[in-house]
């Protein structure tokens, strides 16, 4: 079956007053119906630059200066603003981290929802109104009729956020990048929503991307995860095999940091130093200056993305388990 999203060899630049800065470098993923794909990495590793650019919402200084997005096999790169338009929101949406950025804090619930409909579809009114009703009950809002007629500040944090998704969600688009939209709520309330979603998408055939800085987010929601360092991703995989088994020390580092996976009373595992700027990047891997692993080819030469096994890829030239170094 044909992948509904397909990303090929992605670029997306920036102008600076210090020279143009490439902030995703060649990435490429695929995410079929019903299907989510947990995008991770640490900030600034071009996760959401990634989802921005699918949707077409890169502006100048920004732009695409290379590759194919090609949603259920139409390209995306290239076409007019107004065509990319009357997409998004229909058959692209997005979930952003804050969803103060996608409600309009002086207009009424049921006004966004209904011009969201409108937007893409001539319904009547009661009709639009019966949709974002049925929406609101779907991501398990009570009261829906009520709730319709509050404002945004009337709402939790929470309750807003749960809006948000479900406006994203009210044309049934074949693609949704969902930005970090859990991040500041409450762990009862994240996992809610987390379950709620993976059901939605179960139920419309709808393909997901979550974008995301935190692993234990993605072992419960996705299907396959794609690790991004330094705009690049260095490995892709489905979630079982890459939580238990990484194969690049970046994945391993991400997976050892994570709290519940130290033992009671032991200092947390650490990646050392920081991500570099992706203005200066260090020739040769990227991560090699903060590898326990690295070797001179490390420092020196670029590892190109190789499949180990079926599904599984990584740019390295020393995955975990497969080659050790010191016999490089």
């Amino acid at each position: 079956m044909s992948p509904v999203l397909s990303v090929r060899e992605l670029v997306v630049s920036f102008t600076t007053r210090d020279g143009p800065v490439t902030a995703v470098a060649g990435v490429s993923f695929d995410v079929g119906r019903g299907e989510v794909l947990g995008l991770v990495g640490e900030s600034g590793s071009g996760k959401s630059v990634t989802g921005l650019a699918v949707l077409g919402l890169i502006d100048p200084p920004g732009q695409i200066t290379r590759g194919s997005i090609r949603l259920e096999g139409e390209e995306l790169v290239g076409r007019p603003e107004d065509e990319l338009r009357r997409l998004r929101g229909r058959r692209l949406a997005m979930i952003f981290q804050d969803p103060m950025n996608t409600l309009n804090p002086v207009l009424r619930i049921d006004t966004q929802m209904i011009e969201a409909i409108w937007a893409h579809e001539r319904v009547s009114e009661k009709a639009a109104r019966d949709r974002a009703c049925r929406a609101l009950m779907q991501v398990g809002i009570p009261s829906p009729e009520e709730r319709l007629r509050a404002y945004p500040h009337q709402f939790s944090g929470g309750m807003r956020q749960r809006v948000a998704i479900a406006t994203a969600l009210l044309h049934r688009p074949a693609v949704l990048i969902a930005d970090e939209p859990t991040t500041a709520l409450d762990v009862t309330i994240q996992s809610q929503i987390l379950s709620e979603v993976q059901q939605l998408c179960e139920e419309s055939g709808t393909a997901m991307v979550w974008i995301t800085h935190d692993l234990s987010v993605i072992a419960g929601l996705a299907d396959r995860v794609a690790v991004m360092y330094a705009g690049r991703i260095v490995e892709t995989g489905s979630v079982a095999d890459t939580l238990e088994h990484p194969l690049h020390p970046y994945t391993a580092g991400l997976i050892g940091s994570v709290p519940s996976r130290n033992r009671r009373g032991e200092p947390l595992a650490q990646i050392p130093g920081m991500t570099p700027s992706l203005a200066n990047l260090p020739p040769g891997c990227p991560f090699a200056p903060r590898c326990s692993y690295a070797t001179a080819t490390c420092r020196g030469i670029m590892p190109d993305a190789v499949e180990i096994q079926a599904g599984r890829n990584v740019r390295c030239h020393y995955p975990l388990g497969v080659v050790a170094p010191e016999a490089a």
